[in-house]
Formats: structure tokens, C-alpha cells, sequence
């Protein structure tokens, strides 16, 4: 699309759908969710998720709705012109680039967990992560240490095989590349997740896993780690990235934003906890322990396959639904800033795109990578730059760029926030979330906030 073309709407509500599930599902899904899950209790953390996806998800969801679509421009500008007679103030406009440099963080580490995944394949394929036999967490640590952190040039060369990947979908443009990605990937994504849980859920001893998973231990609810399961709702809906404000400016004006922020959420909720369906049953079938954090997927993960019939087939086909995962979250990503540059610009779109792309990889990707081997004294906020990038992005302007939106549309939007949702909506639904989003979403937002720094 060039500049001077008008701006293209999603061909249906059904690929519009299956865009945002894609965008919101990635690495917060397959790969940070279970960990979490692990680390936090398990049924206890997926009860508290469910209550926070509908305390806190839906009604942000709308929120960057309302905005991107009032416009329909890049997630900068949505915060400008002109609201209830009366100019928006500039000031405003910082939301948005808090989201911009946001966007800009969580890609620069994201992209890297891509070219991970990447090499998990290729090992796994090649044999040089030979898993079709039995192996120690010693071997998957030693794997982990010789070919993540200390393969820069190798982890660089499939970052960038990821990045050029999205580049060739991102040049067909959003609806001819962006969209058509989604509507072939993530069938895809569900028929690999399916496979999978069925697979994990017959092992002998699942059922253990399938418990822990599932039966919430109340004693392990409390107040602190609710409001840390706030958080990570908004890094799974990819909430503050600018993704649905930038989505939801190709919507066509008569989509009703309240069943597409209900069935996104209902399918984001979904998707993770199938993700945990396919990865706890297995853990206990095999005496692996579900709180190893971070490294749950790459370094425990494998143990597995390696004791299961068919470990190395199973293992590719986990390892690229992470990839699909990822891609389809990437793209939706990417897509915040080029499409900021390039109608801020009115430069090409494959110009955009090239921008975006090598300076994320040259400025993000690859101090990340870096700093796992030849930068890894160096130091941000006490943690070395993969984990700082990770760190700023989601834990301090993600969530000022939600609580911007949510005072933006409370007390700057106003009855238009309103009006954008009463298409065959109900008046005093709309009601109630305008009053919730106005006066106690910001006080919640801010609790996340401060909780995360402490």
C-alpha cells in the first residue's frame, strides 16, 4: 500500500479474528505462560489467569480498539487530531511513542528467541541434539550453553533467516501478506497444538501432570501474585505494544468491537491453556520438574521427547509451532512500526519495512545476542541487555502506555470512546465499561506498575 492510497479494511471479521489470536498468541502462550505456570503453583496461576483476562484483558482490548479505529492511522497518530469539538492535546502523542519504543524492546529480544527456535530444529533434525534416546539435563544444559550462549554467529545467522522470513510477508502488505499469513498459520498453529495434547495426554502418568495443572491450590493464591498475573495479561494480549491499535485501524466501522474483544480474548485464554495441556502432562510422565522458569521449553523440554516414542518428530513439530507462534505475533508487531513510519514519512512501504527491520536487528537483535557471550558483563538496571530489553518493554513502557490509553480514552474521548462501541451494542454495557475503564482501570494498571518495579 502506498502512502496515497486510502487505507485497506480486514475482507472479514473471521481473518481480522484469526490476525489478532496470531498477534496475541507467540511466545506469551507457548512459551512464557507454561513456564509461569510452573513457577507459580500451577492451577492456581491458570484459575487466577482466567479472572484476569476478564478483569483486565477484554475491557484493554477495547480500549486500544477504540482508539486505533476512531482515526484509522498508525498507532502515533491515533492519539492526535481533533475530540468533541477540541483539538488533542500533543502531549498525548507520548503514549504512542512509549508504545513505539516499547514495540522496538520486546523485538529486539524477541526476534532472538525465534532464531532459538530455529536452532532447535535444524540440531534436533541434523542429530547434533540427538534426542532419539534417552538424555540427562546435563546434555540439555550442555546443548543450551554450546549452541544458545555460546554461538553468537550461529544464533545470529537464524535471527536474521527470521527476520528475512518476515520481511517477505511483510513486503505483500497488511492484508495481502499479514492477513493471508495468518489465515494459513494459524490453522496450522491449531492442528500442530492438537496433535501434540493428545499425544502428552495419553503418556502414562499424564494424569499427575493434568492435576497439577488444573486443581488450583487456593493456599497459593494471595493478592501479590494476582497482581502479578494482571501483568502478564497484558504481554499475552500483546496490550501497550500498539498491535491492537494498529490492527484495529483497518477495521471497518460497522465490526462490532465488543464481540471481537470477547471472542480474542476467549481464544488467547484457550491457546495458552492448551499450550500447558501439551507440555505438564509429559513433564510428570517423565519426572521432569515443571519449575525450571525460563528454560522450561529449551532445556527440559527435550529430556522428554528424548524418553518418548517418536521424541525427535514430536520435538520438531513442538519447536515449530513455536515458530509459527512467533511469526504471527512478530509480523503484527513489526507491522506498528512500519506502519507509524511509513505514514508519518509517505516514504515506500518496502522502504519502511527495510528500516524497521535492519535497525531492529542491528540496534536489538544483536547486542541480545551478544549478550550472552561477548557482552554478557555488561550490565542494565542489573541485568544483562536480552533481559533489560525484556524488562523495560514489559515491565515499565508497556504498562505506561496502557494506563496513557486508558486515561485517553477516560477522560479525553470521552462519550466518542462510547460511541465506537454502540454499533448493535448495548448502552448500559458500554456504560459500565467507560466508568470501569475511567476510574478503576488506571488504579489497577498502576498497582501492576508498581508491583513490577519493586
Amino acid at each position: 500500500m502506498s502512502s496515497n492510497q486510502p487505507r485497506q479494511t480486514w475482507s472479514n471479521r473471521l481473518t481480522y479474528i484469526l490476525t489478532v489470536a496470531g498477534a496475541t498468541v507467540g511466545f506469551g502462550a507457548t512459551w512464557r505462560f507454561p513456564y509461569l505456570v510452573g513457577e507459580n503453583g500451577g492451577g492456581a496461576y491458570v484459575f487466577l489467569f482466567c479472572i484476569a483476562m476478564f478483569v483486565i484483558g477484554i475491557p484493554m482490548i477495547l480500549v486500544e480498539n477504540v482508539i486505533g479505529r476512531r482515526k484509522g492511522v498508525n498507532a502515533l497518530d491515533a492519539f492526535g487530531g481533533s475530540l468533541n469539538g477540541k483539538p488533542v492535546a500533543k502531549i498525548w502523542k507520548l503514549v504512542g511513542w512509549m508504545g513505539l519504543l516499547g514495540s522496538f524492546g520486546i523485538m529486539a529480544y524477541y526476534m532472538v528467541l525465534g532464531g532459538w527456535v530455529i536452532s532447535y530444529i535444524v540440531n534436533i533434525i541434523s542429530g547434533n541434539l540427538n534426542i532419539s534416546s534417552p538424555v540427562s539435563g546435563e546434555i540439555t544444559k550442555s546443548f543450551f550453553t554450546e549452541h544458545i550462549e555460546n554461538s553468537p554467529w550461529e544464533i545470529a545467522f537464524y535471527t536474521f533467516l527470521f527476520v528475512v522470513v518476515n520481511q517477505w510477508i511483510l513486503v505483500k502488505g497488511v492484508i495481502g501478506g499479514i492477513e493471508k499469513a495468518a489465515k494459513y498459520l494459524m490453522p496450522l498453529l491449531f492442528l500442530f497444538l492438537i496433535a501434540m495434547v493428545v499425544r502428552n495426554v495419553t503418556l502414562p502418568g499424564a494424569m499427575e501432570g493434568i492435576t497439577f495443572y488444573l486443581k488450583p491450590d487456593f493456599s497459593k493464591i494471595t493478592a501479590e501474585l494476582f497482581v502479578f498475573v494482571l501483568g502478564q495479561v497484558f504481554f499475552a494480549l500483546s496490550l501497550g505494544f500498539g498491535v491492537m491499535i494498529t490492527l484495529s485501524s483497518y477495521l471497518d466501522k460497522n465490526e462490532n468491537l465488543v464481540q471481537t474483544a470477547v471472542i480474542t480474548a476467549i481464544t488467547n485464554t484457550i491457546i495458552a491453556v492448551l499450550a500447558g495441556f501439551m507440555i505438564f502432562p509429559s513433564l510428570f510422565s517423565f519426572g521432569v520438574a515443571p519449575n525450571s522458569g525460563p528454560t522450561l521449553v529449551f532445556q527440559s523440554l527435550p529430556i522428554v521427547f528424548s524418553n518418548m516414542w517418536a521424541g525427535p518428530v514430536f520435538a520438531v513439530i513442538f519447536f515449530s509451532l513455536l515458530l509459527i507462534a512467533a511469526l504471527t505475533t512478530s509480523l503484527t508487531i513489526y507491522e506498528v512500526l512500519i506502519t507509524t513510519i511509513q505514514e508519518k514519512t509517505k516514504i515506500r512501504r518496502t522502504a519502511a519495512i527495510t528500516i524497521v527491520l535492519a535497525a531492529i536487528f542491528i540496534f536489538g537483535n544483536i547486542p541480545s545476542i551478544l549478550s550472552y557471550g561477548p557482552w554478557k558483563d555488561v550490565s542494565v538496571f542489573g541485568k544483562n541487555i536480552f533481559d533489560a530489553f525484556d524488562y523495560i518493554s514489559g515491565n515499565i513502557l508497556f504498562m505506561l502506555t496502557a494506563l496513557g490509553s486508558a486515561l485517553f480514552v477516560g477522560f479525553v474521548m470521552k462519550d466518542e470512546a462510547k460511541d465506537e462501541l454502540l454499533y448493535k451494542g448495548n448502552h448500559t454495557t458500554v456504560n459500565i465499561w467507560f466508568a470501569y475503564v475511567k476510574y478503576l482501570v488506571p488504579l489497577v494498571i498502576l498497582l501492576i506498575f508498581v508491583s513490577n518495579l519493586l
